[in-house]
């Protein structure tokens, strides 16, 4: 179901996460649980991988994710505001280490002058940080969306090993 690099990914991710006993949630709209696919591809993801949101419509994300209906009014669905607001929701409404959001436009309608089709802002909330990426993929539907899963499980792998390397520093220190 899914290509080779993308597996990979999530296995080196699944493992780490293993390793450091770190737990992941999802929040999605664009890719409608494809992160979450991923990563429950790969055997033992059971022991770090606690919930995937789906959350689609705008209703659902004030709903599930709690995102303000102002913010998603003012900024539109597929912001950085809104993404923000998506990993918090569903880190507090997973109780996991780490969560991730995806919101975007995947095409083939749907894109505008300001925001054109392959927009996506990944969201990462880890501990009180929240950082926010945007991107601008090309390809159809199905290359947007899978080249957002990538980028999302990329960003979750870059954070956890930037972890691990301050916690071996601070050891090395102690």
């Amino acid at each position: 179901m899914f290509p080779s690099d993308i597996l990979t990914i999530a296995s080196k991710l699944v493992k780490i996460t293993n390793e450091q006993t770190i737990t992941l949630s999802t929040a999605e709209s664009c890719t409608g649980g494809l992160i979450a696919g991923a990563i429950t591809e790969i055997p033992g993801s059971s022991s770090i991988f606690h919930r995937g949101f789906v959350t689609y419509s705008n209703l659902a994300k004030q709903q599930v994710l709690n995102v303000p209906s102002h913010q998603l009014k003012k900024f539109g669905a597929v912001s950085e505001e809104v993404a923000s607001q998506m990993a918090v929701g569903a880190k507090l409404n997973s109780n996991s280490d780490i969560s991730v959001a995806v919101t975007g436009i995947a095409g083939p309608s749907g894109g505008s002058l300001e925001k054109p089709m392959g927009t996506v802002f990944i969201a990462l909330a880890f501990k009180e940080d929240v950082k926010v990426k945007d991107f601008l993929f090309e390809g159809d539907r199905a290359q947007i969306r899978m080249s957002t899963v990538r980028a999302a499980l990329e960003i979750i792998l870059k954070e956890i090993k930037i972890i691990d390397e301050v916690l071996i520093l601070s050891l090395i220190h102690i």
